[in-house]
């Protein structure tokens, strides 16, 4: 006779699997969807797992285990860019990713070693509490050395039964409700006769459900509607720093376009113009200047600005009839990309990756004022960072019209990177009701309404121009009021509160 598995060895095989299906649940592999379905089952599997772990120790390692599958499994691509495309050895690229992932997941390991020193007396109240240490995870990920929330859990919940829950508490405390309910489903066989179980659980739908079916509009048309062209110019990425190839056809495509354009707006992609303008051939710059500084029309493009004694920033430069031109510089950068952590110079001495150390720009910068509407830039990541950009909703009538997101993902290859990333944009899209028009180098160049439905998308790794309308939208959703003023500490409350009742019964339980 087969031996039977035995529940420990069991736990260890599906923690790993279950991080894995939560890494799918944000893109699914084939279709780049979010599946909302897998992320609740993978985290249910983790609450079991944690919940019947025979000891602290062991909750930790089951929980790091799903985690480090989990994040290495949702940005395993960091590897084409240090390896491909930076020339890292591939050994050193593969363990770097691995180091991140197992780094990033010690959060959750030690969630879930605090959820099992701290297991209630009543199973039930076990639901706030995974939820509560899974939001703290969750934020300490996203906020902690600069933060790094790729692939957070509430991302996975996009066109789900949690969507409308996006306009109040945001991506983390849809994590956070995620959390709760898989909780209460593990908790299920132990608890099904319960009837405090069941009021809580029932509790816990009636307001989700009133929520996302009975929410008010918060948001109303801003101006008229907009004609907009996204380009997108498919640079090799192993070129397009290359003076002899990706520089001159970037310079001339893009260029061409600029001229060329017929809309009201046009929208160049991050760096699509990648040098500094004392590098670019004589006129090149001032040419594209005059052709919008006359006439009615508009231009939003990226590129790099500053000089060797003042530092250099990833920017967009706006360009309108009548006014000097807009500057908007990248705030939140990507460690190692855009700039060198302390200790870690001999790091990206490995890569040859260009442009990798740029100052930082201001949170809250204006946005770029053009027909009725106001345009406000984010740069490629900076929009993982909803409460940043809720800076610029302090002043309800300066606050965003549209945003844009000019990014460049052909560091990252064709995989799934272009799927999350245009989740991503689509979350923002629901916590502030806002349109987001997004033009890229190599995709997912695109229009979002304020529903985060994607209406238009131009094919990936194809050089052209997306034409199409955005509609601004004005007014103010309730995350993105107390966000502009709170920040995250709201959730950091909730992840916290639901604790100090535990930690203060293991204190009096504790021997003096």
């Amino acid at each position: 006779m087969t031996p039977r598995l035995r529940p420990a060895a069991l736990r260890w095989a599906l923690a790993p699997v279950a991080g894995l299906a939560q890494a799918a649940s944000i893109a699914l592999p084939g279709s780049g969807q979010p599946a909302w379905w897998l992320q609740l089952l993978s985290l249910t599997v983790l609450a079991g797992c944690v919940t019947h772990a025979a000891s602290v120790r062991q909750a930790f390692g089951l929980a790091w285990a799903f985690a480090t599958c989990w994040l290495a499994g949702t940005f395993w691509w960091l590897y084409i860019s240090m390896h491909s495309y930076g020339g890292l050895a591939a050994p050193l690229a593969a363990l770097a990713v691995l180091a991140l992932a197992a780094f990033l997941g010690s959060y959750y390991a030690f969630a879930a070693a605090v959820h099992r020193r701290l297991a209630p007396a009543r199973p039930w109240l076990a639901i706030p509490g995974f939820a509560a240490l899974w939001l703290l995870a969750e934020l300490m990920r996203g906020r902690w050395f600069t933060g790094f929330p790729w692939g957070a859990g509430g991302y996975a919940h996009l066109d789900g039964p949690l969507e409308g829950l996006a306009p109040w508490i945001g991506v983390y405390g849809i994590g956070f409700v995620a959390a709760a309910f898989a909780q209460a489903i593990a908790l299920m066989p132990a608890l099904w006769r319960s009837t405090r179980y069941w009021v809580a659980l029932g509790t816990v739908a009636m307001v989700v459900a009133a929520a996302t079916e009975g929410a008010p509009e918060w948001d109303r048309r801003a101006g008229t509607p907009l004609s907009v062209t996204l380009l997108q110019g498919n640079i090799p990425q192993d070129e397009k720093f290359e003076g002899h190839t990706g520089v001159p056809l970037a310079l001339q495509w893009y260029g061409e376009r600029l001229l060329g354009s017929t809309t009201a707006l046009v929208v160049a992609p991050e760096t699509a113009i990648p040098l500094l303008p004392q590098q670019l051939p004589e006129n090149y710059l001032q040419d594209i200047a005059a052709r919008f500084t006359k006439g009615n029309q508009a231009a939003l493009l990226g590129m790099p600005l500053g000089s060797f004694q003042d530092g250099y920033t990833n920017s967009v430069v706006g360009l309108k009839p009548g006014a000097d031109a807009y500057r908007f510089d990248k705030h939140h950068l990507v460690p190692f990309g855009e700039f060198i952590p302390p200790l870690f110079r001999w790091f990206t001495d490995l890569m040859n990756i260009p442009l990798g150390d740029f100052n930082r720009g201001p949170v809250g910068q204006s946005s770029f004022e053009f027909q009725g509407q106001r345009l406000a830039p984010n740069i490629c990541y900076e929009d993982l960072f909803g409460e940043e950009l809720a800076a610029r909703f302090l002043e309800p009538a300066r606050s965003p019209t549209v945003f844009v997101n000019v990014s460049n993902i052909g560091w990252f290859g064709d995989t799934l990177a272009i799927d999350q990333h245009l989740h991503i944009s689509r979350m923002r899209a629901l916590e502030f009701a806002r349109p987001v028009i997004r033009a890229t180098n190599t995709g997912a160049t695109a229009f979002i309404d304020h529903r985060a439905r994607v209406t238009q998308m131009f094919p990936r790794f194809t050089r052209g121009a997306l034409v199409g309308e955005v509609e601004g939208r004005e007014g103010t959703t309730p995350f993105a009021w107390w966000a502009a003023r709170l920040g995250l500490w709201p959730l950091w409350i909730v992840g916290i509160a639901p604790l100090l009742p535990a930690a203060l019964r293991l204190r009096r339980r504790a021997p003096t």
